[in-house]
């Protein structure tokens, strides 16, 4: 592995990371699930109570199922964060993020709803979006039944989810669905040409790499169309012209030094900016893809801290 200038207390771990090499991608899924596994065993729940709910599916797609964590003792309505799992469009599931939404529910005296969407390449774009919005649309619906403001909605995903969220916002508004308030971008994964400085030159960073996030747009786009001229801006936002962006909902994004996807959160950034949308951008010094996992590291906690704020700042 190339020698990178990372936060001493992140190198100090990243052994400890799991390899998630997506060119063994069953492999790459049990090795994530277990970590998720025992990850999850360690969340402390107390004060928020977890369930699950059942969304009507996208039209001859099977139902969507969405996590709900609602803090106890809060009164409604409360403010909505719509959780979409990061994993390259291809790997983890709503547990995934369970430890965060705990925490934001806690934090925020906020609803999370998580959807568990389908994967590529089993399911490729754009079921995984359609699913997003689904379970995004039966939220809005019922929001008296369950308790929450469908005027302050804010999208958070990391990774993929990201990329998915930045889709939906752009689908939310073309089709008249849900208002969003605001969008959470977290290391985002939007552009599929991967022709950015860091997209070219980081082939073997921890957890994320070039090599891998070619797997990841072949299974979601299909083989071949990665690049090619047709690709929606629903399935990669990064090729949204400013005009296309204008009238979205304020965003934050976040990206990594080490990361091959730095360069498309930062040029996201600017063309939303272009576009007239609010953006905080925030490069962490240091880190890498998925760094978070490390969650010791002060820059870690500042990154986890950052999120609470932001969200709290978007959703008084």
């Amino acid at each position: 592995m190339t020698t990178y200038a990372f936060d001493p207390e992140l190198a100090a771990a990243v052994h400890m990371l799991p390899r998630a090499d997506c060119s063994d991608l069953e492999g790459a899924r049990a090795e994530i699930a277990v970590g998720i596994t025992a990850a999850s065993a360690d969340v402390d729940t107390t004060g928020v109570d977890v369930t699950e709910l059942v969304a009507p599916g996208p039209e001859g797609a099977p139902d969507v199922v969405l996590r709900s964590y609602r803090p106890q003792g809060v009164e409604g309505p409360l403010p909505v964060i719509y959780d979409i799992h990061g994993g390259g469009f291809i790997l983890c599931t709503a547990e995934f993020d369970h430890g965060t939404n705990v925490t934001l529910a806690r934090e925020l005296g906020a609803a999370v709803f998580s959807v568990e969407y389908r994967l590529a390449p089993e399911h490729p774009y754009p079921a995984g979006l359609e699913d997003a919005y689904a379970g995004l649309v039966h939220v809005a619906k019922n929001a008296a039944e369950l308790g929450v403001d469908p005027a302050r909605i804010a999208l958070f995903g990391q990774s993929a989810g990201s990329g998915l969220a930045a889709g939906l916002a752009l689908l939310a508004r073309d089709r008249g669905g849900p208002a969003i308030a605001f969008q959470y971008l977290g290391i985002p994964e939007l552009d599929d040409r991967l022709d950015t400085p860091s997209a070219r030159a980081f082939t073997d960073t921890p957890l994320w790499n070039r090599p891998n996030a070619v797997i990841s747009w072949d299974a979601y786009l299909g083989a071949g169309v990665p690049g090619s001229a047709d690709v929606p801006v629903y399935a990669a936002p990064a090729r949204a012209t400013a005009e296309q962006l204008a009238g979205l909902p304020p965003a934050y994004i976040s990206v990594m030094e080490f990361d091959p996807l730095r360069d498309e959160g930062i040029d996201y950034a600017r063309a939303l900016l272009a576009g007239g949308v609010s953006v905080e951008l925030h490069l962490f010094p240091g880190t890498f893809h998925g760094s978070g996992m490390i969650p010791h590291a002060e820059v870690s906690l500042r990154e986890a801290a950052e999120a609470v704020a932001v969200l709290r700042r978007a959703l008084r």
